[in-house]
């Protein structure tokens, strides 16, 4: 893969129809605009069938405050996956990206259902930044869908939420876990978000030993003690347990693992939040999550120099 080239995953829980989800961006997309206004404003059907492979559909939609739009063809409908890939072939996309696709996925998990959304991309060039705005955009979608289908007791009646998003790196996996691992206080060198990480209890590397951070989020000067909770070293992953500090004035409680896979000749960095907020009134961290995925990069930059 190119340096152009990138993958971008995110993951989130709804209590909705995993069903119903899936059959909106597989035939009725043009549905959208009723359910998320402020977002898609219309949705109509160039050539084709609703719900067919190679059909053309057009959105309009607003995008970091922009009035946008994309035609897209649907480019793979797989029913026992519950998948829908679109294939932006015009619009404002296509001023900063060669190709861009995007795939919209909907697991069932017990009680819930996991949507996730991919978006694989090559930049026209180095200075386009990565579309992260859109895959917020896509995680508001999803909201909204799940906000329409659901009363707000059903929403509310889950506690314990998941966000999940990934991220392409082109250094070295084992060495990128390593740092979560053994050598976080190594952090602080590699990107000017992490301002300092000391030992407060047991040894580098150990289970059940405290680490305190010292980071900036949001413009702001924050700390976290963290318990390192679980290691795997064969799935390269780390679980930090946030046991004080300001995320605890939002959250009941807050876990976070990093996890590395290798992907051939690319290493893909899993960022999984799993917390139970205060009250319904805080926001989801999706900023934290995206300051974890401007991390990775920060990281991937350092040892690729």
């Amino acid at each position: 893969m190119s340096s152009s080239s990138g993958k971008l995953v995110s993951q989130i829980e709804i209590k909705s129809s995993a069903d119903v989800f899936h059959e909106l961006f597989r035939k009725e997309p043009h549905q959208l605009s009723t359910i998320s206004p402020d977002t898609v404003h219309n949705c109509d059907l160039h050539d084709g069938d609703w719900g067919t492979v190679g059909s053309v559909i057009s959105f309009d939609y607003t995008h970091d405050g922009k009035k946008c739009v994309a035609k897209e063809m649907i480019e793979v409908i797989d029913e026992e996956k519950k998948l829908v890939t679109f294939k932006i072939i015009e619009g404002d996309l296509l001023e900063l990206y060669k190709n861009i696709s995007v795939t919209v996925h909907v697991e069932t998990h017990g009680e819930s259902n996991l949507v996730t959304w991919t978006i694989d991309y090559e930049k026209l060039h180095e200075g386009v930044p990565d579309p992260n705005t859109l895959i917020d955009l896509c995680f508001k979608i999803t909201k909204e869908i799940e906000a329409h289908h659901l009363s707000s007791d059903e929403i509310s009646g889950k506690k314990t939420k998941k966000l999940v998003s990934s991220v392409e790196i082109k250094s070295d996996g084992d060495v990128f876990h390593e740092i979560f691992r053994d050598r976080p206080h190594h952090i602080s060198t590699m990107s000017p978000i992490v301002k300092g990480v000391d030992l407060h209890d047991g040894d580098w590397g150990k289970v059940g030993s405290v680490v305190f951070w010292r980071y900036t989020h949001d413009g702001k000067e924050m700390v976290a003690k963290e318990i390192i909770e679980a290691i795997d070293e064969e799935k390269k992953s780390v679980t930090y347990k946030v046991i004080e500090g300001d995320l605890m004035e939002l959250y009941k409680s807050f876990a976070i693992t990093v996890h590395v896979d290798t992907v051939g000749e690319n290493n893909l960095v899993t960022w999984t939040f799993e917390y139970e907020k205060l009250h319904e009134g805080i926001p989801d961290p999706n900023s934290l999550l995206e300051l974890g995925i401007q991390l990775t990069k920060e990281i991937e930059t350092h040892h690729l120099q």
